[in-house]
């Protein structure tokens, strides 16, 4: 009764508005990577190490997983959220004006650990949301922080051309702050009163939900399977794509970011087959899609056509099965919805740390040619991984 009566809140404006403010957070940990070559020339970085610096831009996005979101269930997620996001502000200032290596690895740290003010949206909107319409809106709101990735590459690349690569952090600084605004019109005061845990109790509640519910493991896995792959595919492709024969503009490159976005938009209903009862069948499909892809996207210095098609079905399939296995498990408890975010976005972000530094280590050693096979293999161990618990989430 008391979900239904929120949801009244959750209006379209509401949502979209959300999936803006996710998008945006979410797309300050990328800006790096089109633009990994100016920063392994200004700051004296070897190509081959150059993916360390989105990888601990994962990790500590890791680290504020769990320790930052599973506050919502415990704070006022109103002030958490305005809060972090202010903070994000001043993190993105300091990489924008960074001086030296030590600092802009602090600031892109800083910039990990609170961008995850985005799950702890999505998790205040699935609880806003009627549970008929909870895998519509999560879905709407998962779409935009994809599409924030995928156009943080555009973005980034355009920036970059006109103005230098500082620019893109000290413009998505002031976007922050003008977020921050509108959000704090329209996000409803909810206080915590009744919540007993303390802090300790709250963190190592997210490792027994993730002992109790096997639904939330089996989908954490194979989130961490597809973002393993979505980095393997987007951490080194501007390294191929900036070299010759190809030798594009970082305005070209980060224009790949926005093909991405049809693949994102086109899964952005998977959502609505979860509410329905899809969501395992939705799943096989997107993950074949996903290993298909990569014959295509392995044709990339041969064939930029090919490379377009490859990564609008690798971005669709990814989308669709990261929708689905968020509507899944945010069903499985209401008053923990944070907590379940966080112990399944863990695993997002562990694989996007592992695709970040395998894949340009492959590509120092391998090629273009040895980072499509990675992307192949990983890709082909997540449907293989599907196809054995297929039967065991039907019996749940």
């Amino acid at each position: 009764m008391e979900e239904a009566k929120k949801s009244s809140s959750m209006t379209r404006y509401v949502t979209l508005l959300f999936a803006v403010a996710c998008g945006m957070s979410v797309a300050n940990i990328y800006f790096a990577q089109p633009i990994l070559d100016n920063l392994s020339s200004e700051f004296g970085i070897d190509h081959s190490s150059i993916g360390i610096l989105i990888t601990i831009t994962q990790i500590f996005y890791a680290v504020g997983l769990l320790m930052l979101v599973p506050l919502g269930d415990l704070l006022n997620q109103r002030r958490l959220i305005i809060g972090q996001m202010l903070l994000s502000m001043i993190a993105l200032v300091i990489v924008g004006t960074a001086s030296s290596s030590k600092v802009l690895f602090a600031g892109m740290a800083l910039v990990g650990l609170l961008s995850v003010v985005a799950q702890t949206l999505v998790a205040f909107a699935a609880t806003m949301a009627a549970p008929a319409e909870r895998g519509r809106v999560v879905g709407m709101i998962t779409s935009g922080i994809v599409i924030g990735i995928l156009l943080a590459r555009s973005i980034s690349g355009i920036l970059t051309d006109f103005a230098g690569w500082r620019s893109v952090y000290l413009v998505s600084a002031a976007l922050m702050l003008f977020m921050v605004c509108a959000l704090f019109k329209v996000l409803p005061n909810v206080e915590r009163k009744e919540r007993s845990l303390s802090y300790p109790q709250l963190l190592r509640s997210v490792l027994m939900l993730l002992v109790k519910e096997r639904i939330l493991r089996i989908r954490a896995v194979l989130a961490l399977l597809i973002f393993t792959a979505f980095s393997i595919l987007w951490t080194p492709l501007v390294l191929p794509l900036s070299a010759p024969p190809l030798s594009l503009s970082h305005t070209a490159i980060g224009a790949f970011g926005l093909v991405g976005v049809v693949g994102a938009l086109a899964a952005a209903r998977a959502g609505k087959l979860a509410d329905r009862g899809y969501g395992q069948r939705t799943t096989g499909i997107a993950l074949t899609l996903l290993l298909i892809s990569w014959l295509l996207i392995s044709r990339t210095e041969q064939s930029l056509f090919a490379l377009v098609i490859g990564i609008v079905l690798l971005d669709m399939a990814v989308q669709a099965v990261h929708v689905t296995n968020q509507s899944m498990i945010f069903s499985l408890g209401t008053e923990a919805r944070s907590r379940l975010a966080a112990g399944y976005m863990v695993f997002y972000s562990i694989g996007s740390a592992a695709g970040s530094i395998a894949s340009t280590h492959i590509y120092a050693h391998y090629g273009w040619n040895g980072v499509c096979v990675l992307g192949a293999s990983v890709s082909a161990l997540a449907l293989l991984f599907w196809a054995v618990t297929n039967r065991a989430v039907n019996k749940i």
